[in-house]
């Protein structure tokens, strides 16, 4: 069993940052793909990035690209999402992501609102 838990979330004014962080725990972080999923108000949950075991390949939404940055610190099971230039539209509940490449067993967590207003 695997045991996510999302940190970090907060109250922010639009423009500025905040670092998420996860912390993996559990089976061995190394065979799973990790991502951050989001669930704005009235929304679906959409994904916002993801990174593989190397933690070089990552992908993101269009949404995201170039403000935000999923990085995982494997000898920590770690994983965070820098988010930089946050704006209103980015409120939303934040959700780590785990999936096995072996098994696609997967895991959420238990989410961590953001909120980006002035």
């Amino acid at each position: 069993q695997v045991h996510l838990v999302e940190s970090g979330g907060g109250l922010v004014q639009p423009g500025g940052s905040l670092r998420l962080s996860c912390t993996f725990s559990g089976f061995t972080f190394s065979e799973y793909a990790m991502s951050w999923y989001r669930q704005r108000p009235g929304k679906e949950r959409e994904l916002v990035g993801a990174v593989h075991n190397g933690g070089i390949s990552t992908n993101y939404a269009d949404s995201v690209k170039g403000r935000f940055t999923i990085s995982r610190d494997n000898a920590n099971k770690m994983v965070y999402l820098q988010m930089n230039s946050l704006k209103p539209e980015d409120t939303a509940v934040y959700y780590c992501y785990a999936v096995s490449y072996y098994d696609r067993q997967d895991y959420w967590g238990q989410g961590t609102q953001v909120t980006v207003s002035s």
